[in-house]
């Protein structure tokens, strides 16, 4: 499995990445503390070497105490730090309607991250993502508060999460951005017309929700009983029947595609993004060994430029409900 470079830095991690946010926020109930540690742990023995967090995933636990996502993270991997890519994020908090708090301004970044730094108990952050743009700071800020911190130490690397790309130029043109980190699936195409300002600034594009929220592995549908009010999906609109009905087509594409590749539809919604571009890097999330280990073989999956074509193809004659806030198809 050859290792993929983030962006202009020199990091370099596996095709697949693991997005931690489950484990304590949105997908139920949080998962125990030790449970958590020794799953994450059992990732880097898998294979995993880039694991994404942010200050804004939290839960509750069943006695009424918050689970902190950076210290799992920080925890499990406290042992092989000088091994890994820990990314982490800032800027948004959560109010109790489930709504976002941005807040991206310069004090604020800096009191974001020292507490970030102890949560994860270490003296750095690989790469620091503004977890969403604040209407009430110009990128330009953001960037130069960024660049300060990479030059105290205390970040390596900087990117933006759901960025757009006048956006993204404008803090670039301050500090140079590694990586963006937005939603992109079979399902939420919205965001390839950033691809070639990706190519041409030299900068990562890391996948989140990369099947959808989980729909994009066959595993749910709409009679699935999710884990109450923490776990955010049970409201996402391709679990209506109606959005299920729409995306019918694509379920029974990728269930023939992925019996042809001896692989699961899982694995091929990840390959199909990883070898569309040597930039791209899903991190897909899940609390199961099981489905850790198949989503990291993700990475030894090949599908040709034609297949992509192909797919592609169909996918441009589909339009789905998806969570997310866009219209998916091209």
């Amino acid at each position: 499995m050859e290792k993929r470079r983030l962006g202009n830095s020199d990091l370099y991690v596996n095709p697949v990445g693991l997005g931690c946010m489950g484990f304590s926020h949105a997908s139920g109930d949080p998962v125990p503390e030790e449970v958590s540690v020794k799953t994450l742990r059992e990732a880097y023995d898998i294979g995993y070497d880039f694991f994404d967090t942010a200050e804004a995933y939290t839960g509750v636990y069943p006695d009424g105490s918050i689970s902190y996502n950076e210290e799992l993270v920080g925890k499990a991997l406290k042992d092989v730090r000088d091994r890994v890519v820990i990314a982490t994020k800032m800027g948004v908090s959560h109010n109790p309607d489930r709504s976002l708090r941005l807040d991206s301004g310069p004090e604020t970044i800096r009191k974001s991250l020292e507490k970030s730094l102890e949560r994860l108990g270490t003296d750095y952050v690989d790469l620091y993502y503004q977890h969403r743009i604040d209407p009430k700071v110009e990128p330009e800020t953001v960037a130069e508060t960024m660049g300060e911190l990479i030059k105290e130490g205390k970040i390596r690397y900087w990117g933006i999460s759901e960025t757009t790309e006048e956006y993204l130029r404008r803090a670039n043109a301050v500090t140079p951005v590694t990586a963006i980190e937005n939603r992109y699936s079979m399902m939420a195409r919205w965001h390839e017309s950033i691809f070639p300002v990706c190519e041409e600034l030299n900068i990562a594009y890391v996948a989140f929700s990369p099947m959808a929220n989980g729909f994009l592995t066959g595993a749910y549908n709409p009679n699935t009983k999710f884990e109450g009010k923490q776990d955010y999906r049970t409201n996402m609109p391709q679990y209506t029947e109606e959005g299920y009905a729409k995306a019918k087509d694509l379920l029974d594409m990728l269930s023939a595609m992925a019996a042809e590749k001896n692989c699961t539809q899982a694995q091929l919604s990840l390959a199909w993004m990883i070898c569309k571009k040597p930039f791209i890097v899903p991190i897909p999330g899940s609390r199961k060994i099981e489905r850790l280990k198949a989503n990291f073989e993700a990475g030894n999956i090949v599908i040709t430029p034609e297949e992509i074509a192909a797919i592609d193809a169909k996918l441009d004659t589909m339009s789905f409900d998806v969570f997310g806030g866009h219209a998916a198809k091209k």
